[in-house]
């Protein structure tokens, strides 16, 4: 049993540090510290190969995407408070909600036919959603708009019975504790918007 054991954590290392180093970068999330960024590069180069190896094309190419957004959350995020750019929680406007849902309609529907018609993806409607979902929320994200925590409720939630059918065992139990720690991530930075 306790070689089974070091056997399956030998062989799943990239997913448990990918789930460890994610639970980090939630914090830092929570707390709105710049932190997160280079924290979220590393989380994203290791579930990079986690998913590539587990058939998720989409999820792999979302991952390159959190590396980029990485980096430029990490610039906004770093500039100094007296800075006048400097960024803070903010609602998304109406205007943009629309170009946002627009945006991801594309992507879910551009990815969904690229995965139904060009890979050998077995969930390819799940994996484009969650996907299209994660696009938008990470962009909010960066820009500290409030309603990320909304979109990463129902793309965190979705995912969580996609890993468990991917046999993404600790990656389930991290997306799970995503999944209600953006409650407790809306309703705090609510309070900092009404700041």
């Amino acid at each position: 049993m306790p070689g089974d054991v070091l056997s399956w954590l030998s062989a799943n290392w990239p997913e448990i540090a990918g789930s460890a180093l994610g639970l980090i970068a939630l914090y830092f999330q929570y707390r709105q510290k710049a932190a997160l960024w280079p924290v979220s590069i590393l989380v994203a180069i290791l579930y990079t190969f986690v998913f590539l190896n587990s058939g998720l094309y989409a999820y792999t190419l979302l991952q390159l995407y959190y590396f980029s957004v990485s980096i430029y959350g990490w610039v906004l995020w770093s500039r100094k408070k007296e800075d006048n750019n400097h960024i803070r929680v903010s609602k998304t406007s109406i205007r943009l909600s629309v170009i946002l849902a627009i945006l991801t309609l594309f992507f879910f529907g551009a990815l969904y036919l690229f995965l139904q018609y060009v890979t050998d993806s077995d969930v390819p409607f799940t994996d484009a959603f969650v996907t299209a979902l994660s696009f938008t929320a990470t962009w909010m994200l960066a820009r500290k708009k409030l309603e990320n925590w909304l979109v990463w409720i129902v793309a965190d939630a979705v995912s969580v019975g996609l890993y468990i059918h991917k046999e993404l065992f600790a990656t389930a139990i991290f997306y799970s504790v995503l999944t209600l720690a953006a409650f407790a991530g809306y309703f705090e930075w609510k309070k900092s918007f009404k700041k």
